[in-house]
């Protein structure tokens, strides 16, 4: 498995645990997703509107999940 793959997948499993509703509902569905065609409808339909979302929401607010909101999106663009 691809490092960036790793990264995305300990990222979103850090928000599926967060226990705010905006990311962790999509990040466990993008998790549990059994299928690339899945994953990638999940990811454009809800983990990166949420995440886009959150980053503008909470994106400067000087906890953790700050820089994470842009790697994941970075991430999830380019897999």
């Amino acid at each position: 498995m691809c490092d960036k793959n790793v990264e995305l997948k300990e990222i979103l499993k850090k928000f599926s645990d967060s226990g705010w509703d905006l990311i962790d509902a999509p990040s466990k569905a993008w998790l549990d997703a059994t299928e690339l065609r899945e994953a990638q409808q999940i990811a454009q339909r809800r983990l990166i509107p949420a995440l886009q979302k959150a980053d503008k929401e909470c994106g400067s607010c000087g906890c953790e999940y700050d820089p994470l909101y842009k790697r994941a999106l970075e991430l999830l663009r380019n897999h």
